[in-house]
């Protein structure tokens, strides 16, 4: 009755079976990893002190920015030079914009400066002159998966879409840090931005996609054993029926 696992066919959908089960339950192992990484980085960061509270240190001490330094005060000192308005940032709710200003450090490289929030339709006011000094939380440059974040382009002139070094390069002739700053003290009719928390450390929608893409491996795995099962069943069906002369 079971000789037909023997042909070529069914040698084809065991060797697919025997494959793709390990792979299914591996992918949902991974993911599942992926999930507890983010808890395990979400309870350190929870655990760890304020990076807002810890001592202000130099911006070239601080880089590149990664979980530990995110959200440090960062000091730098230059003069201020180009400025942007990055649209579409909501600050409790309010619909605005940020005003970005470069700061020409004093090592020859630019540093974007989130110098506060301005509300929808409000003129920017202008950047300080001479040589400043100015203390901010450091940031890491954002991606098109940032909040906000406009990806496509298309803005008016003095307009950014997206606070990164990789969005600038064309605009300006300086090199810019790939790192950018927010104000703890804003100017007059401006709001301070708040630090983000660093990527990875937080229980976000994405890591929450981990999970559920561990449960899909493994309901796929359950998938292939019952299918395997069914066709199983049908063939045998089909040879008894043969044999009856149905």
């Amino acid at each position: 009755m079971y000789r037909f696992l023997k042909t070529p066919r069914w040698w084809g959908i065991n060797v697919f079976v025997l494959l793709a089960i390990p792979f299914c339950l591996f992918m949902g192992t991974w993911q599942m990893g992926k999930f507890e990484d983010r808890v395990d980085s979400h309870r350190e960061a929870e655990q760890a002190p304020d990076p807002g509270t810890l001592r202000t240190e130099p911006l070239s001490a601080l880089l590149p920015v990664d979980k530990e330094t995110s959200g440090r005060h960062a000091e730098a000192r230059g003069r201020y030079g180009e400025q942007f308005l990055v649209p579409d940032r909501e600050l409790e709710g309010r619909a605005g914009a940020y005003v970005l200003t470069l700061l020409k450090t004093d090592e020859g490289t630019s540093l974007p400066v989130v110098r506060g929030w301005l509300p929808a339709g409000a003129k920017a006011p202008a950047p300080p002159s001479g040589r400043v000094t100015v203390v901010g939380a450091l940031q890491a440059s954002e991606t098109t998966g940032t909040k906000g974040v406009h990806a496509a382009g298309g803005l008016p002139d003095g307009q950014l879409g997206m606070i990164s070094a990789g969005s600038l390069v064309n605009l300006v002739p300086d090199e810019v840090y790939d790192a950018w700053i927010t104000l703890t003290d804003s100017p007059a009719g401006l709001t301070p931005v708040p630090a983000a928390a660093a990527a990875g450390t937080s229980l976000d929608l994405k890591a929450f996609q981990n999970l559920g893409y561990t449960a899909e491996w493994f309901v796929f795995a359950g998938f292939v054993v019952f299918m395997w099962f069914r066709l199983l069943r049908r063939e045998v069906e089909a040879h008894r029926d043969a044999a009856l002369g149905l």
